[in-house]
This record gives structure tokens, sequence and C-alpha cells, in this order.
């Protein structure tokens, strides 16, 4: 049947992670490919608590609707925690709580892209912000990044040459997929570029938490004096994916307009997740809870990092990450990934390719491993099995 669908359908494809988490979902599978937190970290019996202390408290109110920009008590939190970490300046009405920091990627699309507008964006960066900006019909440009973000020389050369650039989007910290955090002295000159081209910075930070070492870096936000500057967090990584809860946070007129668009998308995020989660920051400690995952998720990527050290070819670089979810790894040029990926799902281990993370293509000598979700022994047995893959083809 031939469906009259919208033009901009013929633009979008499957996420090659969800493609690949449906290989995962097999249990004999060592997956690398999600970005999944360790289940088994999940404070299931406080979770409990918490539900039934909010229905009994006010049961009602928690199963009803609740406003578009979110429960005002959870938004006061996000506020307080970016002012406390990232340097910013938030009040609760700086902050729209969205269902998880993806939908806030997808709210920025509608408030700010028309079709042929520009996108730049880290070299490598996010894929599934990739997938929510192209849905509204952009045009990419990767700014050459190194171990310290965008090359600020090469991002003021692209805006001097470029006409349509109404978004940069960032991952300062940790950054998906390579790891790699942004340097100072990169976060200011980005924040003064914004202001002095009149284009919005998406400062995307679901990992910044997760620092295993050293110490917390000021946001781009915190250098923002013209109010150019957003800010996206969730609660995914430091407390349950499963809640679906995020935010955005910026200059009250721009999250207006989110909430304007978020109003004709979904009218709310669920109440009783907020309600419940604003519970649990009230009555227990969050950064205990964020210490005890520090402390595996920084077991886990040693172990990964000490076994390829020893497994891998010598010609195999890859990212040395100080906190997050990720590494990254490149192979020789003349290496396409997705011949190691094939052999390697024949030995029951995931990856992603890295030909995913670059919006105008290329780069399949490239990939992606996760090391928050399988336990210590899975990690060393599946990176063994893709090392003895590499050598294959090295």
């Amino acid at each position: 049947m031939n469906f009259n669908y919208a033009e901009r359908m013929s633009s979008l494809k499957a996420s090659e992670i969800r493609e690949i988490l449906k290989i995962t979902q097999r249990p004999e599978v060592i997956s690398f490919a999600g970005g999944l937190p360790a289940p088994e970290l999940f404070p299931i019996e406080a979770i409990k608590e918490v539900n039934r202390i909010v229905l009994e408290e006010d049961g009602q109110g928690a199963l009803q609707y609740t406003t578009t920009e979110g429960y005002n008590s959870l938004r006061k939190w996000c506020a307080q925690r970016m002012n406390k970490r990232l340097g910013t300046n938030f009040n609760f009405e700086n902050i729209l709580i969205t269902h998880g920091s993806q939908q806030a990627l997808d709210l920025t699309g509608k408030v700010f892209l028309n079709k042929g507008d520009i996108v730049l964006c880290e070299s490598p960066t996010y894929l599934a912000a990739i997938s929510a900006f192209k849905a509204y019909e952009c045009n990419f440009i990767e700014v050459p990044t190194d171990d310290d973000g965008m090359i600020a020389s090469e991002l003021e050369n692209i805006f001097k040459n470029t006409d349509r650039i109404k978004i940069i989007y960032t991952i300062p910290e940790f950054q998906n997929p390579t790891g790699r955090t942004w340097s100072i002295e990169r976060r200011k000159a980005i924040a003064e570029m914004a202001s002095k081209y009149n284009v919005i910075v998406i400062e995307d930070n679901p990992y910044g938490e997760l620092r295993f070492e050293g110490e917390t870096l000021p946001s781009i936000k915190s250098f923002d004096k013209s109010g150019h500057v957003l800010c996206s967090g969730t609660f995914s990584k430091i407390f349950c994916p499963g809640f679906r809860i995020g935010w955005i946070a910026g200059d009250k007129e721009i999250i207006q307009k989110y909430v304007l668009v978020k109003q004709g998308t979904d009218l709310q995020c669920n109440t009783i997740a907020q309600r419940v989660i604003a519970k649990y920051l009230e009555l227990y400690n969050i950064d205990e809870h964020i210490e005890k995952i520090r402390k595996v998720y920084k077991e886990r990527r040693d172990l990964a990092l000490e076994t390829m050290e020893s497994e891998f070819p010598k010609e195999i670089q890859y990212t040395r990450p100080q906190g997050g979810l990720f590494m990254w790894i490149e192979l020789p040029e003349k290496i396409n990934v997705r011949n190691v990926l094939e052999r390697c799902l024949e030995r029951n281990v995931a990856f992603v390719p890295g030909g995913s993370f670059f919006p105008n293509g290329g780069h399949e000598n490239t990939f992606r491993i996760n090391f928050s979700n399988m336990p210590n022994d899975r990690i060393v047995e599946g990176i063994k099995n893709i090392a003895e893959v590499l050598r294959e083809f090295v």
C-alpha cells in the first residue's frame, strides 16, 4: 500500500542502538551496546516505600493531571542541584520537567528548527540527538572535535562562513559516545560565540554526576551572560530510567515556548512519577545513592581498560573517560567495524558501530562500548572475545 506520509518520514530510520538491543535481549549475549544503568543498583525497596507514602499522603493529587511545567517541588530541586554543582543561577521557573532528556531534544527541534536550518554538533555526537533534530529536516555540520571539546577556531570559522545556524548541540561531560570532557576554556569560548552569533546552545548533561576522578567543572551555562544556553538533565542515570523523567533549564522566556509545544505533544509528564522522585529526594540521601553508582561504574571502567590494555592489538586506540558510561574505540581506517560486529555477534558480544554517531556519515572504523551494565566477569569475557575478533582483522 502506498500511504501518503509526510516528506520528513523519508529521512528517518530506526535507531541502530534500539535495533541492536533487540538482539541483546537474549540472555547469552554480553551487551556493551546500550547506555543502560546497572539494574541491581535501582533502589527498589525505597521506591516501594515512597510510592506507599505518596499515595497515602495525597493519592488523589498523585493520580490526577498536573501542570505542563511539572511538579514544583521537583523543579525546585533541579534548579538548586544545578546551581550547587554547575555554577548556574536558576529557580524553579527556569525548569520544565520532560519525559527524559530525549524529549527536551525533540522539543528543541520544535521550538527552533525550520526546514534547512543548521545544527552544529561535536564529531561524533549522540545518535538519538541526531534522530530528534533530523525529524525537523535540518542539516548538520560536524565541528572538528578533540579531547578538549569542539575546537574553538574551527567553530568560529564555521560561523563566519555559514548562514542559518540555529543550534549548537553539546555534551561537555563524559560525552556520548566518546567519554571525553570539555576543557574550561572551550566552555567559555562556546558561550561567548553563542551570544556573538545569536545561536542557541543545548548543553546536554545526563552523565555529569557520574565522575570517578577529578574535579566537577563549571557548566557552559555558568559562562552565559545573554541567555543563549539551555541545559538538560535527567534522573535516568542517577536514579531509574524507567521513570522517564528529565528536565530542560533556561531563560524563562524560552522555557515558556517549550511549555507551549509540550502542551501539544503530551500535555504533561507522569504525575505520580514526578511525586515519587520528589518524595525520594526528600526522604533519602541521593548523594549516597550516586556514590554507590560511581563506585560500581569506576570498578567496571577500570576492569574494561585493564582488559583492553592486555588483550587489544596495539594498533587499536581508545579513550580513557574520567566518568560516565562509555568508551570509544578507533581501528585502522581499512577495517569496517560492521564486519567486526558480525563476527562478535557470532560470539554473543554486542556493541554499537561508530558510523551512526556521525550525522554526515563515514568513520566506519569506530565503535562505542558501554561498561556500566554488565557484571565484572562478563566485561572481561566480552572484551576478550572482541579482542580475539580484532586480531583476525588487524
